[in-house]
């Protein structure tokens, strides 16, 4: 399937705000071309999304964070942040009594690595970030105890063999907390990968904090039985000169709705977000990302992309970066792409960017939603591939991409096995 194709049934709602040189009703906006000369474009009237108390556009800059369920107004659905998500499924994830049983943590690691359950009065908890959302408080007054993943300094984790693997399996349908952290201290370099697996209704906050010079890769797979409800807040900071790869996958669940969130503690940081999902008759994925930029010369990449089939098959994907006045320098680019399989499913798709300084190395967003390429599928075809199997290896090789970012052979291969298991069952 090719960018044009996808461009032609584009479903995307995007919004761009240039704070500079913005009028008195801050209306003024400069579109961002991902193409042309990253301020290029011609202007539009707009406002950007978000949940800023007291600003009139709701920037992300002014959005509400706090350890405290109390000081977040009960949600409606006419909020920004939840219009898109069927608030009855998240089975009282949004109530602050989520006294259910934790799903069980299982962890398969190198013999340097160390794993902790602590007290949520440990100091390092809280460190890497704050709840922005009900739900994320609801999971932080609830909890009792934490996982702590500790990634010594100078660790060398590139090979295969010394990948840590934290397999939390569901432990009933009782609404539940979760709380996960991992550290990653100066100069290592590690791979690791949060497996969520069995049935579960569980509101979880997932902290990653890279310290200087870290090279730390994340994978957060989503292999939910039918009927799993699961929120999840990845709140992520990162250091001076440090680099972490972050990779969603949502493969199963009825209602999964992961929020990441990066921010930059230093100059030279650099972030790459990628995410894979699948959904199928009647599955709710929603992934909203932010990235703030609040301090010079950081990097920030962004690319999700998900393939819908069956009825009432529905994705969400809510791509917001903020660039501040102080963050120049910054080279960022988000992009999100979805192939729709058959009818009945929905993909909605709403990158965002706010920009405080024009000093900056470039800026840019692409969204798009569209069906199989045509003439794709007629090339196929002509040279003797039966339509079905021509259509699998569109969907294979558009999905594929994401895939291969991981580098942990073993998974990769687990993951194409999971695409086309979903393409068996969808009969495509």
């Amino acid at each position: 399937m090719t960018n044009a194709e996808l461009t032609k049934e584009t479903s995307a709602a995007s919004n761009v705000r240039r704070i500079s040189g913005m009028d008195e009703e801050g209306e003024q906006l400069s579109e961002i071309n991902p193409v042309a000369s990253p301020l290029g474009g011609a202007a539009a009237k707009s406002h950007s999304h978000g949940a800023g108390a007291g600003i009139p556009d709701s920037s992300r800059a002014g959005r509400l964070t706090s350890y405290q369920v109390a000081d977040f107004p009960a949600i409606t659905g006419r909020e920004e942040d939840w219009r898109f998500t069927p608030l009855k499924r998240l089975r009282g994830l949004d109530k602050v009594a989520l006294d259910g049983a934790a799903p069980t943590v299982a962890v398969h690691k190198p013999d340097a690595v160390t794993i902790e359950t602590v007290g949520r009065d440990d100091a390092r908890i809280g460190s890497a970030g704050i709840p922005d959302d009900r739900v994320s408080a609801a999971a932080w007054g609830a909890v009792n105890e934490a996982t702590v993943i500790t990634v010594p300094a100078e660790f060398d984790g590139r090979s295969e063999e010394h990948v840590t693997t934290v397999t939390l399996t569901g432990a009933g349908n009782a609404p539940a907390a979760s709380h996960i952290f991992v550290h990653a201290k100066a100069n290592s370099d590690a791979v690791v990968v949060l497996d969520h697996r069995g049935s579960a209704v569980v509101s979880e906050n997932v902290e990653i904090l890279v310290e200087d010079g870290a090279r730390l890769t994340v994978v957060s797979i989503q292999d939910w039985a039918d009927g799993t409800t699961h929120a999840s807040s990845q709140q992520m900071k990162i250091g001076r000169d440090a680099k972490l790869k972050h990779v969603v996958v949502n493969l199963g669940g009825d209602l999964v709705r992961i929020n990441p969130s990066a921010r930059f503690a230093g100059p030279g940081g650099d972030i790459e977000m990628y995410g894979l999902y699948f959904a199928d008759a009647g599955q709710h994925f929603e992934q909203r990302i932010f990235v703030d930029h609040s301090v010079p010369n950081c990097k920030s990449r962004v690319t999700y992309k998900g393939a819908l089939q069956g009825k009432d098959a529905h994705s969400v994907w809510v791509g917001d970066v903020l660039i501040r006045k102080e963050a120049e320098g910054t080279d960022t680019y988000e992009m999100n792409r979805n192939l729709i399989l058959t009818q009945g499913a929905r993909a909605d798709s709403v990158p965002n960017l706010e920009i405080e300084t024009g000093l900056i190395e470039g800026a840019g967003h692409a969204s798009a939603t569209g069906r199989f390429d045509d003439e794709q599928l007629f090339y196929l075809q002509a040279r003797g591939i039966p339509e079905d199997v021509a259509r699998r290896l569109v969907v294979r090789g558009f999905l594929n991409e994401i895939i291969q970012q991981i580098k942990v052979p073993a998974l990769e291969e687990r993951l194409r096995d999971a695409v086309e298991r979903e393409l068996k069952a969808g009969a495509l």
